[in-house]
Order: structure tokens, then C-alpha cells, then sequence
């Protein structure tokens, strides 16, 4: 017996049925289980924020939970954060726009977490961002950047929610 538990996620509007150890991340289980790669693994200890995906439309850090207590659970990645039809969310346009990114690492975590804040607080204070963008580090840019560009998509009242989950594949019969 390998110990292994069977669980059922809905990533990106998509069902997925797997079985995971117990022990292993749901950030292990987007990358390397799914293919869900803009999930990135930087510390592994909860701390830089890169690994931030939207677990029930609330960010987490992937690389903290556990895959098994996410079973039944609704996962955003930053792949299924843009609007139907659009390739980008206006904070990825944004961040592009305003440099907010140079190695690009820290890049999908940071989105994910202003999204979350911009979900919340649609019109937040340079203070607001500041503070709740604290958890999660870049090493390249300085923030300064990465400020603008979420106070920019909050000033424009450009950011729309999370994609609409994709429809369930229809069996014909």
C-alpha cells in the first residue's frame, strides 16, 4: 500500500482527479502533477510568496498546503486568472507596462496576491498595496514598479474577476 489518497480538484474551471502522497504540496501537485508550471516554488517555507495560487477565491501559499487538504477545493493559478477571450489580465498588462518584473520569478505570486487585493479592495490606498503586497518578495525590482502598476489597474477599475470557470465537457448520449 503506498499511502496514496485520491482527491478531486477544480483548477482553472477544470476538474482533475488524482492521487497524491500525503505529504506532497499543492504546489508540487499544480507543477509537477497537472502542468500548471506558472506556479513557482521559491523558498518552500511559506515565506517569499512566489508559490501563490487562489484556493475558494482566497490567496494561499501552495507550497504550504497540503494537496489532500485541498480536496474539493477551487484552485486559481495564474494561468486562469485572465478573463475568457483576453490573453492577459489587466495586471499583467500592467505589470508589463510599468516594468514591474525583471527575472519574472516572483512575478505570478505577486499577481495573484494584488488580484486577491484588488477583489477585496477595488480601490486601494499606495499605503493598502504597500502593506499587503509586503509577503511577497522580489529581489530585482525595487517594488516601486510593482506598486504602480497595481495602483494603476486600481485607479483604471480595470480589473475584472478571476476567469469564469470553464463549462464541464457535455457527453452526448
Amino acid at each position: 500500500m503506498t499511502g496514496e489518497r485520491k482527491i478531486s480538484l477544480r483548477v482553472n474551471g477544470r476538474q482533475h482527479e488524482l492521487e497524491v502522497e500525503p505529504r506532497l504540496s499543492l504546489a508540487d501537485a499544480l507543477r509537477n502533477e497537472l502542468g500548471y508550471t506558472g506556479t513557482h516554488l521559491g523558498c518552500e517555507h511559506g515565506m517569499c510568496g512566489a508559490c501563490t495560487v487562489w484556493l475558494d477565491g482566497k490567496s494561499v501559499r501552495s507550497c504550504l498546503m497540503l494537496a489532500a487538504l485541498a480536496d474539493g477545493a477551487e484552485v486559481t493559478t495564474i494561468e486562469g486568472l485572465a478573463p475568457d477571450g483576453d490573453s492577459q489580465h489587466p495586471l499583467q498588462a500592467a505589470f508589463s507596462k510599468h516594468h514591474a518584473l525583471q527575472c519574472g520569478f516572483c512575478t505570478p505570486g505577486m499577481i495573484m496576491a494584488a488580484a486577491d487585493l484588488l477583489q477585496q479592495n477595488p480601490h486601494p490606498s499606495e499605503e493598502e498595496v504597500v502593506d499587503w503586497m509586503g509577503g511577497n518578495i522580489c529581489r530585482c525590482t525595487g517594488y516601486r514598479a510593482i506598486v504602480r502598476a497595481v495602483m494603476d489597474v486600481a485607479e483604471s477599475g480595470a480589473a475584472p474577476p478571476a476567469s469564469d470557470p470553464e463549462p464541464e465537457p457535455s457527453s452526448v448520449g
